[in-house]
């Protein structure tokens, strides 16, 4: 059965995406934590992050790499952080944030969905960024 992710990648469900490659597909989170928001998840479906086999977990992290500098150049913060938490959807993948707190990444804070406007120009400015790095 397709995960919401799997459908994502499809196209079957509308995403706002920043970055994509054969293995890989990074895009905003409608509920953003802060804004820049972005996931990375495999194409491949895996439940587990740490199922991956070690290329393929490697290779995801040097496809958020640049995407992270890109966040970190948008907007204000100390870094770009990433957290791997995996309970919200059954297919892996990590959340790449500006943070200047540990606060930044608590996914116990209520998260408003972001509207379409919001979402279009927060993607136009990362990828902006990434064609300009």
């Amino acid at each position: 059965m397709s995960t919401l992710f799997s459908k994502i990648i499809e196209g079957t469900i509308p995403s706002f995406k920043i970055a994509e490659d054969e293995n890989f597909y990074a895009f905003l989170d409608v509920y953003p934590l802060r804004e820049g928001h972005t996931l990375v998840i495999p194409k491949a479906e895996t439940d587990q992050f740490f199922n991956l086999d070690d290329q393929y977990l490697s290779g995801m992290l040097l496809f958020a790499k640049p995407i992270a500098k890109a966040i970190e150049a948008c907007f204000p913060c100390n870094r770009c952080g990433i957290s791997v938490i995996g309970l919200e959807v059954p297919h892996a993948h990590m959340h790449l944030l500006p943070v200047n707190s540990s606060n930044d990444l608590n996914f116990t804070q209520h998260r408003s969905k972001a509207s379409d406007e919001t979402l279009r120009k927060v993607q136009e400015k990362i990828k902006n960024q990434l064609l300009n790095m």
